[in-house]
């Protein structure tokens, strides 16, 4: 009888237990917390910048000009006062003794500025007079071009 009688108190709390709910129906109607997507501006952190930024430094760091040339684009700055653009680019840099120049620059932070991304950081920050080396990358067609390192 004990044997019977417990056997019945353990499925009736057996059946107690399953009955219950065990979430809140009004918690789980709610939403799941989603995160904004990225906007242009944080294309700093994107993995494809990452991974130009990457193979341009190593590039630059190794004076590899047929590397860095095939990054580059067809107008590519190089000078601002006189203008220079396009060919003449390596030769301007060599003259100059810029390829360390190019290196430490393209070693700092890249920011977001207009349509490029650019370093140093001081060069897009408004308030600031920053008038040495700078370096802009930007997209185009949906690949990321070395746009131009100036001075001034």
């Amino acid at each position: 009888m004990r044997t019977r009688l417990f056997s019945c108190l353990i499925l009736l709390g057996a059946l107690a237990f399953t009955a219950c709910p065990t979430t809140n129906p009004k918690k789980n109607s709610k939403k799941p917390a989603t995160t904004e997507k990225k906007q242009l501006s944080d294309d700093e952190n994107a993995v494809d910048f990452q991974a130009f930024l990457g193979r341009l430094r190593k590039a630059v760091h190794a004076h590899d000009v047929n590397a860095v040339a095939a990054m580059m684009t067809e107008d590519f700055g190089y000078r601002l006062v006189p203008e220079g653009s396009g060919p003449g680019v390596f030769q301007y840099w060599d003259e100059n003794n810029l390829w360390v120049e190019l290196d430490a620059v393209l070693a700092e932070r890249f920011v977001p500025k207009d349509t490029y991304m650019v370093a140093p950081p001081q060069f897009a920050d408004t308030a600031s007079a920053y008038d040495g080396y700078r370096a802009g990358i930007r997209r185009i067609n949906g690949s990321w071009k070395f746009a131009y390192f100036v001075n001034g």
